[in-house]
């Protein structure tokens, strides 16, 4: 059975980066039928928070991306322990006590000479008794793999054929010196005995592939098919990397982007399809393909969703958002017509309560000096509301007859009078929702 998972951090709310991984992931286990797993990734203790744990999770019932079951790493690290007591066994888990300061030196040694900054295995050279004086000078030290130095080939999902010198990666460090598991083993640990299918993740993530293929083989596990997306850039090409805080879920969300919106976006973004407006999630996962996904960096621009989200309103019923209508203080009385007016002419849920006030209060009107006179004229021939379905198209006869006006010059000045806008709903449609024109009172 497919089988794949979504691993946040709890350190910080989802952003649309998040979002493309979590997305690709859920599409191809719903497409085939499998497992959606959501695993938290709380081996940081000190960073790992409850209150994100809970974001995450309403984020994604906002998406209606429903996982079929929760896993929490923090509670499996007896299963990361007896991994690294294997690979200790096995002669591939090593414990190194360079200080950063020391690393660092390393590298940059490495680089005037040429070298990849790859780290030299001092570490295997120390016997029992240098660890033993180090570790009472220094402290727990950290746990690194030893890596086969050969060539380590996969065929990814997105980016093709790959091939890496492992003797050009360091030995990844698995556990820290204070014990902390980091998401390289445990990743792998879960994956494996989840029996994860497939991976879909980020192409940053390319290098920690190798090396967890390495670390799955050394633990006699199954290697899923792994797939790297491209990673997102801004409009412009820029890195996204410094502005993903302000792109955060919840933060489209208070800005009023449609849930179908945002995913029809990112379900085709990077991809050689078009992106199209789905109001269904399941013609989202019935064309989902993720080789036709490209590599190169994938322009996004957050201004692309408002327009999805104003055509994805259009569509709706009364029904679909009566408690929104409800909330921006439209009687009940007057809903159906005032959302069927009105869904044509909002970007999202959050311009309704600007046009209820509207409709409520009436608007400051905009009246040009040439105007003055005519729109005078217009008012005293206007009836006080309520207004019915024939009263803007009896008014403007009536203005009509009476100033000589026509076409542009008669109903533009009019509209700008009653809305305060040169915009808007159509006026025969909008007139019997007013409750006040300020002009007339």
């Amino acid at each position: 059975m497919t089988t794949t998972r979504f691993a946040p951090s709890p350190t910080g709310y989802i952003h649309v980066g998040n979002l493309r991984t979590a997305l690709m992931n859920y599409l191809i286990a719903r497409r085939e039928g499998g497992t959606f797993i959501l695993r938290i990734d709380d081996t940081d203790p000190e960073r790992s928070k409850e209150e994100y744990v809970d974001a995450i999770k309403q984020d994604l019932e906002w998406l209606g991306l429903h996982w079929d079951r929760v896993e929490r790493q923090s509670a499996r690290l007896d299963r990361y322990a007896a991994a690294a007591d294997k690979l200790r066994e096995m002669g591939r888990f090593y414990e190194a006590f360079e200080t950063p300061t020391e690393l660092d030196l390393k590298r940059k040694k490495q680089l005037n000479m040429g070298r990849p900054p790859v780290y030299d295995r001092a570490a295997l050279a120390l016997s029992d008794e240098d660890k033993a004086r180090l570790r009472a000078e220094r402290g727990q030290g950290v746990w690194r793999f030893k890596l086969d130095h050969e060539r380590i080939e996969w065929t990814d999902g997105i980016l093709g054929d790959i091939s890496i010198d492992a003797a050009s990666v360091s030995d990844p460090v698995l556990i820290r010196g204070d014990g902390q598991v980091l998401y390289t083993i445990a990743s792998v640990v879960d994956d494996t005995e989840m029996g994860v299918t497939h991976v879909v993740r980020g192409s940053d993530h390319v290098t920690n592939t190798a090396t967890q293929i390495q670390i799955i083989k050394a633990l006699g596990g199954a290697q899923p098919s792994f797939a790297h997306h491209s990673l997102l850039t801004g409009p412009q090409g820029e890195s996204l990397s410094k502005r993903l805080g302000t792109l955060s879920l919840r933060d489209l969300r208070a800005q009023g982007v449609e849930p179908m919106a945002l995913l029809s976006l990112m379900a085709r973004l990077g991809s050689s399809d078009p992106v199209e407006l789905r109001t269904e999630m399941a013609e989202l996962i019935d064309g989902f393909d993720i080789e036709r996904f490209g590599s190169a960096p994938t322009k996004f621009d957050v201004q692309d969703l408002f327009p999805l989200t104003g055509r994805y309103l259009q569509s709706l019923p009364l029904s679909a958002v009566a408690d929104r209508v409800a909330a921006a203080g439209v009687p009940d009385e007057l809903a159906d017509r005032f959302w069927t007016v009105m869904r044509d002419n909002i970007t999202t849920l959050n311009d309704l309560e600007g046009w209820w006030a509207l409709c409520r209060d009436g608007a400051d009107p905009v009246i040009e000096d040439e105007d003055k006179d005519f729109v005078a004229q217009a008012m005293a021939l206007l009836p006080y509301a309520p207004f019915g379905d024939d009263t803007w198209a009896n008014w403007t006869t009536a203005v009509k007859e009476a100033t000589g006006r026509k076409g542009k010059a008669l109903f533009m000045p009019l509209r700008k009078a009653v809305t305060g806008q040169a915009r808007g709903p159509d006026m025969a449609s909008l007139m019997p929702v007013l409750q006040v024109i300020k002009a007339k009172t």
